[in-house]
């Protein structure tokens, strides 16, 4: 059965355009255009795979290398905030990590607001902020 192209695998072909922070072989990290809080990444394989657990582990572990250069990062541009691992396989069927800074229970558990278009100014400066070498 040949599985639809998610949006994230548009994004890893280019025929959607993201606000990227960092790719390599295996994967891609770029801003999500609805974040939980300002300067949520989402860190993905370029396998369209749904369930993380469904990952061969090559692709598993290079995952999580990203999201540990990116959390890097974000602690580095966010001082004095923590850094949110998020692995809760929703809205996408496409394995994928969220990152985003937070600094009390609240702003953990917060939404992210879908009713406004996504800044993409403001979300171009904070992927140069949390760009990744």
């Amino acid at each position: 059965m040949c599985m639809q192209d998610s949006i994230f695998t548009k994004i890893i072909k280019g025929e959607i355009s993201c606000h990227k922070v960092y790719e390599d072989e295996l994967t891609i990290a770029f801003m999500d255009i609805n974040p939980v809080q300002p300067g949520m990444v989402l860190v993905i394989p370029k396998k369209q795979i749904d369930h993380f657990t469904d990952l061969p582990d090559e692709d598993y572990e290079a995952v999580m290398r990203t999201v540990k250069k990116v959390g890097v990062k974000m602690r580095e541009v966010f001082s004095g905030k923590r850094v949110a691992v998020m692995v809760e396989g929703l809205d996408v069927p496409h394995a994928h990590v969220k990152l985003f800074p937070f600094a009390s229970p609240a702003e953990y558990r917060s939404l992210p607001n879908t009713s406004t278009e996504p800044n993409h100014p403001a979300l171009a400066q904070m992927a140069e902020k949390l760009k990744v070498e």
